[in-house]
C-alpha cells in the first residue's frame, strides 16, 4: 500500500470518527436523555394512576369519614361552640377525676371553610387520672385534635403531676 492511499485511508477514517462522534453527540445523546426522562415521566403517571385507584376503591370509607367529620363538627356559632367544648372537658374531668385548674380558648379564623378554637387546658392529677384524662379527649367523636402534652411534678415524690394541653377544635362554616 503506497503513502498516499495510506494518508487517504486515515483521512477518511478520522473523519468517519469525527462524524460517528457528532451523530452520537447531536443524535444518541439527545434521544437517550430523552427517553430516560420519559421513563421517570412514565413511572410518575403509573405511580399517579395506583393512587388514583386506592381513592376511588376507598371513596366510600372517606365519604363515611367526612361526613363523621361534618356530624360532629363543633357548631359554627363561638358561643355555642365554646359552650359544647367547656362541657366536655368537664365530663372528662368528672369520668377520669382529674381536676381543671384553667381552660382559656382562643378562635382562629385563618380559612373561609372552616374556623379553630384553640384551648389551653391545665389539669392536675396522679398519672393513671391524667391519663384517663386524655384517653377519653383522644377517643371522643368531637373533632379535637392534641396539639402539645406537657406534664411536670407537682410535689418531690412525683406523686401530683400538673398536665397541660394544648387542644385543637373544627367548627365547619356551612355553605
Amino acid at each position: 500500500m503506497n503513502i498516499k492511499n495510506r494518508q487517504q485511508l486515515l483521512v477518511v477514517l478520522a473523519l468517519a470518527a469525527v462524524a460517528l462522534y457528532a451523530v452520537n453527540w447531536l443524535v444518541f445523546e439527545p434521544m437517550a436523555h430523552w427517553w430516560r426522562s420519559r421513563e421517570t415521566r412514565i413511572a410518575q403517571l403509573r405511580q399517579q394512576v395506583h393512587a388514583g385507584r386506592t381513592l376511588v376503591r376507598r371513596e366510600a370509607a372517606i365519604r363515611d369519614q367526612w361526613q363523621r367529620m361534618r356530624a360532629n363538627a363543633l357548631p359554627n356559632d363561638a358561643s355555642l361552640a365554646e359552650q359544647q367544648v367547656l362541657r366536655a372537658f368537664d365530663d372528662w374531668a368528672r369520668q377520669s377525676g382529674v381536676n381543671i385548674n384553667s381552660i382559656i380558648p382562643q378562635w382562629q379564623n385563618d380559612e373561609t371553610n372552616y374556623s379553630t378554637l384553640d384551648c389551653r387546658v391545665e389539669a392536675a392529677g396522679d398519672l393513671e387520672t391524667l391519663s384517663r384524662f386524655v384517653y377519653a379527649i383522644e377517643n371522643d367523636p368531637m373533632p379535637l385534635q392534641l396539639q402539645s402534652v406537657e406534664l411536670a411534678a407537682s410535689d418531690e415524690k412525683g406523686q401530683q403531676l400538673t398536665l397541660g394541653l394544648q387542644v385543637s377544635g373544627l367548627a365547619l362554616v356551612a355553605k
